[in-house]
């Protein structure tokens, strides 16, 4: 019998990326429950974004951090019609890999370990004089640029993209919530932002995170968004990979 039957748990992901583990989950008996924390919308001003794009031939790296950079990417390329691309392309992980092979990119790097600090380690010995394109979303973390400009390089920040907390989730957060027999075992945090804006919906919805609920985080900088929002993680993936999270679930409820 698969070790997560009847366990029913909570995903925050965006609406489009919760398929992939409500798939996962489910085929380990598992009762998915798709409450997104994160909608993907624009950012302010395509301005920048659109500026590199026009001469992205003139970066030595192009950076992606994240799938949905990758995604609105390749949306504002289309939208411009431009089919250039720079010299090298480097990645965070397997899903950004994945998303960038799917839209036809090249990927020269990936790093050893799926986290920033990692993907800066990795790009240092590229630093000196080189000049680096970094999409992202609007709301990130500073370390990789930061790293790679005190290193020598140039980085050029786009922001391709903005993360919201969807409104329309207070209602079910509120249903959910609302008594312990309605309760998840467990809830899935994918990012710093599904903790932030989990935290962030339940006080809306006048409601808090009760304890006993399995926290199950993608991995160390999202657990410890998770401590600072005062909840210890109870899980945590040994690297940041939706398959690994699953799997680390998985051991948890394991007799």
């Amino acid at each position: 019998m698969p070790s997560l039957t009847n366990k029913r748990i909570l995903i925050t992901r965006t609406r489009h990326q919760a398929s992939d583990l409500a798939v996962q989950l489910e085929a380990l008996g598992a009762t998915p429950i798709l409450i997104p924390t994160i909608e993907i919308i624009s950012p302010a001003t395509f301005a920048p974004l659109d500026a590199a794009l026009t001469c992205l031939r003139t970066y030595d790296w192009l950076l992606f951090t994240s799938a949905n950079a990758v995604e609105a990417f390749h949306r504002r390329a289309q939208f411009l019609h431009l089919t250039q691309l720079p010299r090298h392309i480097a990645v965070i992980g397997p899903a950004t890999l994945s998303a960038a092979n799917a839209i036809g990119l090249t990927v020269d790097l990936i790093p050893p370990r799926y986290i920033a600090e990692s993907l800066a380690e990795s790009l240092l010995p590229e630093a000196p004089g080189k000049s680096f394109l970094l999409v992202r979303a609007a709301e990130a973390r500073d370390h990789l640029p930061e790293t790679l400009t005190a290193a020598g390089a140039t980085v050029t920040i786009a922001e391709a993209y903005r993360n919201q907390i969807p409104s329309e989730s207070i209602p079910a957060l509120q249903a959910l919530f609302a008594s312990p027999e309605n309760y998840p075992d467990a809830i899935t945090f994918t990012s710093v932002s599904t903790a932030r804006n989990l935290c962030a919906l339940l006080e809306a919805a006048n409601q808090t995170l009760p304890p006993n609920i399995t926290l199950a985080s993608i991995g160390p900088i999202t657990s410890q968004t998770l401590r600072d929002l005062g909840h210890e993680p109870t899980v945590e993936a040994p690297e940041p990979t939706i398959p690994a999270l699953v799997k680390a679930l998985q051991a948890s409820f394991s007799p």
